[in-house]
């Protein structure tokens, strides 16, 4: 397996100290980590694609073998026109499990090479999703654990120019 390059796949919007941690904790795995950065339909995006990729560059900057690239599309043709098959997924809690495998058994049936490996973040990032961390810089919470240092100036004025556009004003 030390042989192969791996894929971790993802909207990063925008990316915590739990991702970091399974980009490490892969690296521990493959020689190289190609992290892919992709705009999930199903999301409300608050950063770009481009600011996601800066991000990860920024918190992957002195780790040796990992690239940061953007792709659309299915998963399963973007890893065969790569010719990368090794998928990394985190599953933090239960419930990532019946979603992960529910995307990673059609994966396989799209392309019977790819293969998909679950690793599982540092308990102390097991709660964490780039949501959960969202919600908690619009209410003003400390997110300085959650995150990296370089992105958490950037998310609390995101937080406050969405905050700000959103705020309704009541007449009596």
């Amino acid at each position: 397996m030390n042989n192969k390059i791996a894929i971790f796949p993802g909207s990063f919007d925008p990316p915590t100290n739990g991702h970091l941690n399974i980009i490490i904790r892969a690296l521990n795995l493959f020689p190289k980590i190609m992290v892919a950065v992709t705009n999930n339909l199903n999301k409300n995006h608050w950063f770009s694609l481009e600011e996601r990729i800066n991000f990860l560059e920024e918190i992957t900057k002195n780790l040796k073998n990992v690239q940061i690239l953007s792709f659309s599309g299915l998963l399963a043709n973007y890893v065969k026109e790569k010719k990368i098959f090794i998928i990394i997924r985190g599953l933090r809690i239960v419930s990532d499990f019946e979603y992960e495998l529910q995307m990673a058994t059609i994966n396989k049936k799209l392309n019977n090479d790819i293969e998909t490996i679950f690793l599982i973040p540092d308990y102390s990032y097991s709660f964490l999703t780039s949501a959960l961390i969202r919600e908690l810089a619009l209410l003003e919470s400390d997110i300085s654990n959650f995150i990296p240092k370089c992105i958490e100036k950037e998310l609390k004025e995101r937080a406050f120019l969405i905050k700000k556009k959103n705020l309704k004003v009541c007449k009596k």
